[in-house]
């Protein structure tokens, strides 16, 4: 199940007055909560040992079933890490200058040759342009094909899915983070899925694998301006019936794109006219 948010020690206030609700409000100032963004993103207490916290631009904890948002730039390194073993963190890219452009599942399995995610792989656009690059990975347990559940299916499930009830649902959450960017429930595309594994068999069958374990990283390149969506929720096809969900760890810093002497270009003819593709469109941008 979902572990409930602790809190720490707070001084308690009646808040049956303005300046007593005031008074509770700011009591609750500087104080750590399990899942929170940390603000300014160079406080956060969990920041990478090979990171400078002061190039950081993003860093917050994801609750179970919870969901985040933001808006990087070109070139900004962005970490996933798995906390207790249990986040499946399901992911939505879009061209930030135009979000009609976004990442395509199709098209990051196809260009690569490749439907398995690891270091090196290009996540793309419909467009044949690489939003994101996997930089780095220690999970290995990831998956392209089978998106986030829906709210039908995780009533059907596990029950209540509102998107501020028991179980809030994948979907719910993505269509949530999207609106904070104005877009709509039609604009949310199949996600893809960090930390959960899943395998195809020659006739097509689909075998669900676990995580790699508490710890584990996966890290982003943005080749493109982003608008990045992540809801943090179980598996389509996690077996146990408990809506199971941990913490997701987010942070993200000042880098720069993928470049050509990194290998990745060449590994084949189609990722190179893709990250052509990407340089083509920054360039004329002045990004």
């Amino acid at each position: 199940m979902n572990t409930p948010q602790t809190e720490g020690p707070r001084d308690l206030h009646t808040t049956d007055s303005l300046s007593s609700a005031r008074d509770d409000a700011r009591s609750q100032e500087g104080q750590l909560r399990d899942w929170m963004p940390y603000l300014p993103a160079s406080a956060s207490p969990f920041c990478p040992e090979d990171v400078d916290p002061d190039t950081l631009t993003w860093a917050e904890t994801v609750a179970p079933g919870g969901y985040t948002h933001k808006v990087i730039a070109r070139g900004t390194r962005l970490r996933f890490e798995d906390v207790d073993g249990e986040a499946c963190a399901h992911v939505v890219l879009y061209n930030a200058l135009e979000p009609w452009e976004r990442y395509n599942a199709a098209d990051s399995v196809k260009i690569p040759w490749q439907a398995y995610l690891s270091t090196g792989h290009p996540l793309l656009s419909g467009d044949g342009r690489v939003l994101a690059t996997v930089a780095a990975d220690t999970s290995g347990h990831h998956d392209t094909f089978c998106g986030t559940m829906t709210t039908a299916q995780t009533a059907g499930k596990y029950g209540d899915a509102a998107i501020h009830g028991i179980y809030p649902a994948g979907t719910a959450l993505l269509e949530q983070a999207g609106a904070k960017h104005g877009l709509s429930e039609r604009d949310i595309p199949p996600s893809v899925s960090f930390f959960k594994g899943v395998d195809v068999a020659e006739d097509g069958a689909l075998t669900f694998h676990s995580g790699a374990g508490a710890g584990a990283t996966l890290d982003l390149v943005a080749e493109l301006p982003l608008i990045v969506l992540i809801a943090n929720s179980p598996h389509p096809l996690d077996p146990r019936p408990d809506y199971v969900s941990g913490a997701l760890r987010v942070h993200a810093w000042r880098s720069t794109p993928t470049g050509a002497d990194s290998g990745f270009f060449t590994t084949s003819p189609e990722r190179h006219r893709a990250y052509l593709n990407s340089i083509d469109y920054a360039e004329a941008r002045g990004l």
